[in-house]
């Protein structure tokens, strides 16, 4: 792209996208399905511009002072909210702006060092259908089980909750030299649709979320000897039974499926 851009501001994390190419798989991925469209830290507008096309509901949350200059080139001033997305409830957000009974389309770039309390607070949005998100390739290889061959032990909360709530696939890759300053590590572009029917329910969140830290807290360690000070050895042994599980098995080699069994029998 040949517009000038805003000098980038480093304590935001900034990388502003320069490729077309994935410019346009981002822009373009869900917008047959999409009833609404939020985008979460749009910057100067790189992808607000071909967002704003798509003629839906479309509303963006931004961080920069100095950016709404750029992005009313593309979208009314009263569609900007200046504020830390980190600080909005999306779901009192998504009812102001009248789009809480839409299947809204979350588009966002996320800043590395705010991405993971991003992703879980989008996550329990239940109005956010779908989710075109940009991750530094470190976290989406949490995201996506196995992305790296090399690692065979991959697992972890934020993909059990990922992968729990939404189908989850690579959408693009995005080497340094895609953006303007090239960052020094690779990004990854990770399409979500969410499931209709998760198997723990979105109203367990909190609950589920608070099983994965104990569990996952010393992932390398015997499965008895993390859980131990949480539940009883009663009900350990009758869950690690059911569940099919050893109290020596470490969490980190656990499928998805067992992880939510053994969720179930301990809740």
């Amino acid at each position: 792209m040949t517009k000038t851009l805003p000098w980038a501001d480093k304590n935001l994390g900034q990388h502003f996208l320069r490729s077309q190419n994935v410019i346009d798989s981002i822009t373009n991925d869900f917008k047959e399905e999409a009833q609404a469209i939020i985008e979460v830290g749009p910057g100067p507008g790189i992808l607000t511009e071909f967002l704003a096309k798509h003629e839906l509901p479309f509303f963006v949350i931004e961080k920069d002072k100095r950016f709404p200059e750029y992005l009313e080139q593309f979208i009314p001033s009263e569609a900007i909210t200046l504020s830390d997305a980190l600080e909005i409830h999306l779901e009192d957000f998504f009812e102001q702006k009248e789009i809480n009974n839409k299947d809204i389309w979350l588009v966002s770039n996320l800043p590395y060092n705010v991405s993971v309390p991003l992703l879980i607070s989008f996550i329990k949005a239940p109005q956010i259908k779908y989710m075109t998100l940009m991750f530094q390739r470190e976290v989406a290889d949490k995201v996506i089980s196995f992305m790296n061959p090399k690692k065979n032990k991959s697992m972890g909360s934020l993909l059990v909750l990922s992968q729990t709530y939404f189908d989850v696939s690579v959408l693009c890759q995005a080497p340094p030299g895609a953006f303007q300053p090239p960052p020094k590590v690779d990004s990854t572009v990770v399409s979500f649709k969410r499931r209709e029917n998760p198997v723990i329910a979105l109203s367990e969140f909190k609950q589920f979320e608070s099983f994965l830290r104990k569990l996952f807290q010393f992932k390398r360690k015997q499965l008895g000897s993390v859980l131990k000070s949480h539940y009883s050895p009663e009900k350990l042994a009758d869950a690690f039974e059911k569940s099919g599980v050893l109290r020596t098995d470490r969490a980190e080699s656990f499928s998805l499926e067992i992880i939510q069994n053994l969720y179930k029998e301990l809740r």
